[in-house]
């Protein structure tokens, strides 16, 4: 039997009426919207009252109630239900034993309730849920957990629990965590977002041990001070060190954004001294076209970042940079400034030169097609070097160039001619300079062939592809030029196909050079995805070599030949592998092997081996992997064999119950020639609400590749 009701309408005199509009749990409720009542029996008075048993269901927009019996007053829009009584609303399913509940202004109560919350698969009990308007309740002596029912690991008990939508926050007063049955902890006040949005109070704690600090705890305080700015305090005790203040504020604009942190300690008890590090970071926009940055790092002393951090991506930072910038961007042309320096850390027993500042830095980068289907490529710098020590210096390089793009679908050949000018003005000698002119021609060319084949029972598209690329610099004598930022770059695949092989502006090579090179790719002949590439190259030389830098001039025709193999050998398997073999002295020079399997989330082992002749030979295991249904192992092992040292090291467990993740992780690297780092990490995560621990999760990530958490 199925009856609409109209609030302060008169009582209907047909039943049996159609259902227009579905019930959406969730929606918010209208207190103008007519009710459905379906039951197996209905009667009652008309403009007064009804009363329904059997199967009964009331239905308003966004509002459900079940029970076995269910009396409506028309006067009052009063509800009273009880057995099997069950209320859906917004999100939340309440289950009781008896409920009065009124309509027009959404005031109520039920009486010893089971709760859910189906948006995000949590529930609970409570003696009592007092419905308090549209936006508001209360919860009095109530749990709440995210496990299965009747498999409750964990739950937060409260004695009383205030819900307001209207400004997304809970409170709960006198609550316990409970952890299989032990209180792990408690809060005389705690609130909470309701939508699991930003909201300022105490994050969950760190707790650890390291070699460095002893005993680890950090309680964090987060403040959300409006919808685009927020801050965190992170006060920390150290057991060895003292007590450490830090913190860190981020701003969001629609022109401008950024974050600050900061450490400051007091008075190291090792070292005796105060500490501290900055880290500015901020980016904004002015305007359509310009924009701009600023970057700052900096700590008291050189020892830092060994001494009071974990993470290996901090322990090995040398050079600090602190710079800001300027850059417009004119479509076909870019201009760009900025002004650098940097702190550099040092190591007593391996120490390094400091970098040269610029102040400032000035380039200018432009590109534009003629109608004659030339490019016109410009390239220019200013730059003035400083240094405490060294020779200091102001350089200007201008570097136009021309090229003839010639195309097709298979192939391309690319002619470029080009006039690179290098003039120095030293600051002992400004009225004298140093000038370096040299033009440079190049021609670059490729051409594509493919063919249906078929692999491993599998059909592919195969290409060939066959690269040569030529390049011609007169010599010029640069003994005489000091050298600011340039080094000899590494020789890879892709610096073999670049004019110099040198980076920074101080060097260009002389070069009378073929670069040859051959690829092969296997492509899906579906949606066109690279499944394998192989590449093989080698440069050869028909003049020797006269420009050098901090090494000896090649005695060699030829370069080292070049080989790259990486893609997927099965879903499951990935590889990545390089080989750099001298072809003269029939050595290899390089020789780095990466392998990966990974068969699903939660399950990778990877492998890699590197060597460098006269530099490194290591081998690097790292693995997740379930032990159990619930248990997962975790390792990384980086050892170097030349040195029989262990660089970095890690073992680990994860079990993951569903509802809670427990996560004990031991982790050890080098910082120094002759210091390790020792860390110890335990963590308990209850889903959806906390962390409890000193947390391991960036350095599994970085340790382990394609790490995935376990919940």
């Amino acid at each position: 039997m199925l009856l609409s009701l109209c609030p302060q309408a008169a009582y209907p005199q047909e039943l049996g009426l159609k259902l227009e509009e579905e019930i959406q749990t969730g929606r918010e409720a209208d207190e103008n919207a007519p009710l459905f009542v379906d039951a197996d029996r209905i009667r009652g008075r008309q403009e007064r009252e009804i009363e329904a048993s059997g199967n009964v269901r009331l239905r308003r927009t966004g509002e459900a109630v079940f029970a076995d019996y269910l009396r409506y007053d028309f006067t009052t829009q009063e509800v009273v239900a009880r057995g099997n009584l069950r209320f859906e609303r917004q999100g939340v399913v309440v289950t009781g034993v008896g409920l009065r509940y009124n309509l027009a202004d959404s005031t109520g109560e039920i009486e010893e309730v089971d709760y859910f919350l189906t948006e995000i698969g949590a529930h609970g009990e409570a003696d009592r849920l007092i419905a308090q308007g549209k936006n508001r309740a209360r919860i009095e002596n109530a749990t709440y957990t995210n496990c299965e029912v009747g498999e409750e690991d964990w739950y937060i008990s409260a004695r009383r629990i205030d819900l307001d939508r209207t400004r997304d926050v809970g409170v709960a007063r006198n609550a316990t965590v409970r952890f299989k049955g032990v209180p792990i902890l408690y809060s005389p006040y705690l609130d909470f977002s309701l939508s699991g949005g930003r909201k300022s109070g105490f994050l969950p704690p760190s707790i650890g041990q390291t070699a460095q600090t002893g005993f680890d705890f950090t309680q964090p305080y987060y403040i959300n001070i409006a919808p685009n700015y927020d801050a965190t305090i992170e006060p920390r005790y150290m057991a060895r060190r003292g007590v450490q203040l830090g913190g860190e504020f981020r701003y969001l604009k629609p022109s401008l954004d950024g974050d600050v942190q900061a450490q400051y300690l007091e008075n190291d008890r090792v070292r005796e001294e105060t500490r501290y590090a900055v880290n500015l970071r901020h980016n904004q926009r002015f305007g359509q076209n310009t924009t701009g940055y600023v970057r700052y790092l900096g700590v008291s002393d050189d020892f830092y970042f060994t001494d009071l951090s974990n993470q290996i991506s901090a322990t090995s930072l040398t050079n600090l940079p602190r710079e800001a910038g300027l850059s417009y961007d004119g479509s076909w042309w870019n201009l760009s400034g900025r002004v650098q320096d940097f702190q550099t850390l040092q190591d007593p027993l391996s120490p390094i030169v400091p970098p040269y500042a610029r102040l400032p830095q000035i380039t200018l980068v432009a590109t534009r097609p003629t109608e004659l289907g030339l490019d016109v490529k410009v390239e220019g710098e200013l730059v003035d070097f400083d240094h405490p020590t060294l020779v200091t210096a102001r350089r200007d390089i201008l570097y136009p160039a021309l090229s003839l793009p010639l195309r097709t679908s298979f192939f391309y050949v690319t002619p470029k001619v080009g006039y690179h000018y290098t003039r120095y003005t030293f600051d002992t000698q400004p009225e004298s300079a140093t000038t370096r002119e040299l033009p440079i021609f190049s021609v670059d060319s490729a051409i594509t062939f493919e063919r249906e084949a078929s692999f491993f029972g599998a059909d592919f598209v195969q290409t060939l592809e066959p690269r040569l690329y030529y390049v011609y610099i007169p010599f010029e004598d640069q003994d005489d030029l000091p050298v600011f930022d340039t080094s000899q770059a590494d020789f890879n695949l892709a610096s073999i196909f670049t004019e110099n092989q040198f980076t920074g502006g101080d060097r260009i090579n002389d070069a009378d050079q073929l670069t040859a090179a051959i690829s092969t790719r296997l492509l899906n002949p579906r949606n066109g995805d690279e499944r394998l590439r192989f590449t093989l190259a080698q440069r050869y030389y028909f003049a020797p070599q006269l420009v050098t830098l901090n090494a000896p001039p090649r005695e060699s025709d030829r370069s080292d030949v070049l080989l790259q193999a990486d893609g997927y050998l099965t879903d499951r398997w990935r590889f990545v592998s390089f080989v750099q073999y001298g072809a003269v002295d029939d050595q290899l020079q390089r020789n780095n092997h990466a392998l990966q399997y990974a068969p699903e989330p939660g399950k990778v082992v990877n492998f890699a081996y590197r060597f460098t002749r006269e530099r490194q030979e290591q081998v690097d295991v790292s693995a997740q992997w379930p032990l159990t249904s619930k248990l997962t192992g975790l390792v990384r092992w980086n050892q170097s064999i030349r040195d029989d040292k262990l660089l970095e090291g890690l073992v680990g467990l994860e079990y993951n119950a569903g509802c809670w993740t427990t996560r004990l992780v031991a982790h050890r690297f080098v910082t120094s020639e002759i210091d390790y780092s020792e860390s110890f990490f335990i963590q308990l995560e209850l889903n959806g609400v906390s962390r409890l621990g000193l947390n391991p999760l960036d350095t599994l990530r970085r340790n382990i590749e394609g790490y995935t958490k376990g919940n």
